[in-house]
């Protein structure tokens, strides 16, 4: 054998090597491609985790290398379901699946269709391989993008439906795009609003969904022994004691029943009555609702109100005749020192704000009217210091007292107590430390006498 033989056969034996080792590493990649290209096989990405940002679900899928971004349509699919879709024309098999996955919320991993068999084509020479390789793959990317793409579609589908039913069955007969709040209910609770005070004003929130206009005054009376005030967030964050004005359109509101008085604190029974009526109010406004806890409210009002029930004290001074003082003449005096006859029947003088101040009554608690001051005659009056409701109290009853004492003068009258015993002077100085001692203790509370916090908790 000649040496240019041999050269010839060792080069065709390494060329028949080189061939074979190529259509090996070829049939290895298609292998590959077939278990790792589709998504289904992929443990990570075939999982379908949901990643929720502004209420949109996404899917796990792979974006392949030469793929149309088929991702843009579902994405903005799945931004818009909320809505209600109309019923399809047929009953296509992309329907069908959908509604099979909203009876199964749980989706099941589709099984991955069974790898090609193996080829078994006889060894390709150098120049036709290369060609029939391509065609192969083309025709396998082809059917690999169009299985990724149902599959993809089906899940994102079955998760939409699977979501919508968890927001329906939460807020019956509203879609799950429209159920956001126009205000956040935690952040309405934070809001400081002057009409109210949490120490016993028992708070309730009402956020809405869609700007409403607020027809009529509801009546939350807390079964009818308490008084209430409603403050509205208008459509610009602003808050105004709300009213049915035409236009206004209100996002909240906050609702306060004030829940101490001088009747004393409210029962759970009245509180809970008024939790269901602020619970009407916000079915009513389409809304939703937060109170306050009511056992802390509770916990933290009755030493509050035991401290009103210790400070709301009316003085009493009564002035009497030892025989009969006439009616005219009685008011005669009573106006010439500044008294004034009210509609309640009393007399009263007023402070610098048109509030009354002192005040005289009957000795039995009848009211004094025009035709019996013409025509009666009184065993005498009472004269009567309301503790909360004078400002500067000691000073006050330093004038209370000389006012009473020009009274008695002018009109021939003695001053005695509640026992009908003559005042000393030591009893007029331990009501005056009285006085004080009072007042205080409001103060100590952020309670000024004779201010409007005063005026809500003691009438």
């Amino acid at each position: 054998m000649t040496f240019p033989l041999m050269i010839i056969l060792l080069l065709a034996v390494l060329l028949a090597v080189m061939l074979y080792n190529f259509y090996q590493e070829q049939r290895y990649r298609r292998q590959i491609r077939r278990q790792f290209g589709h998504s289904d096989h992929d443990a990570l990405l075939g999982s379908q985790t949901q990643s929720v940002r502004d209420g949109q679900y996404l899917t796990g899928k792979r974006k392949i290398a030469g793929e149309e971004e088929s991702a843009a349509p579902m994405v903005a699919k799945v931004a818009e379901f909320g809505k209600v879709q109309p019923e399809l024309a047929e009953e296509t098999p992309l329907r069908k699946a959908a509604d099979a996955a909203e009876e199964n919320p749980v989706l099941e991993k589709q099984p991955a269709p069974p790898a090609a068999a193996e080829s078994s084509e006889p060894l390709h020479t150098a120049h036709t391989m290369p060609f029939s390789l391509i065609e192969e793959e083309a025709e396998e990317l082809k059917e690999l993008l169009a299985a990724e793409t149902e599959t993809a579609e089906l899940a994102a589908d079955g998760q939409k439906k699977f979501q919508f039913d968890n927001e329906t069955s939460a807020t019956p007969n509203k879609e799950a795009s429209s159920r956001r709040l126009l205000v956040e209910l935690d952040g309405l609770a934070r809001a400081e609003l002057p009409w109210f005070d949490e120490r016993f004003d028992y708070l309730a929130y009402v956020a809405l969904y869609q700007p409403k206009e607020l027809q009529r005054l509801p009546r939350l009376s807390g079964n009818g022994n308490g008084r209430f005030q409603i403050a509205g967030c208008t459509m610009d964050g602003r808050f105004q004691l709300a009213e049915p004005i035409p236009g206004v359109h209100y996002q909240a509101f906050v609702i306060g029943l004030q829940a101490i008085s001088r009747a004393g604190l409210l029962s759970d029974g009245d509180l809970h009555y008024f939790q269901k009526q602020v619970q009407q109010f916000a079915e009513e406004m389409d809304g939703r609702v937060h109170f306050k806890p009511l056992h802390r409210f509770l916990k933290a009002a009755q030493p509050f109100d035991e401290l009103c029930e210790r400070v709301d004290q009316t003085i009493a001074i009564h002035l009497v005749s030892s025989t009969q003082i006439a009616g005219d003449l009685l008011r005669h005096e009573l106006e010439n020192s500044g008294f004034v006859l009210q509609e309640d029947g009393s007399f009263a003088t007023r402070n610098k704000a048109g509030d009354p101040e002192y005040v005289v009554v009957t000795l039995d608690g009848t009211a004094f009217t025009e035709a019996l001051l013409a025509q009666q005659s009184y065993k005498g009056f009472s004269m009567l210091f309301d503790i909360t409701r004078i400002a500067d109290g000691a000073d006050k009853f330093n004038q209370f007292m000389a006012l009473a004492v020009k009274l008695s003068g002018a009109m021939n009258l003695q001053l005695v107590d509640d026992h009908v015993r003559q005042l000393s002077t030591d009893w007029l100085k331990e009501v005056r430390s009285y006085v004080q001692d009072r007042q205080e203790e409001m103060l100590r509370a952020n309670i000024e006498p004779g201010s409007a916090l005063a005026k809500r908790l003691f009438s």
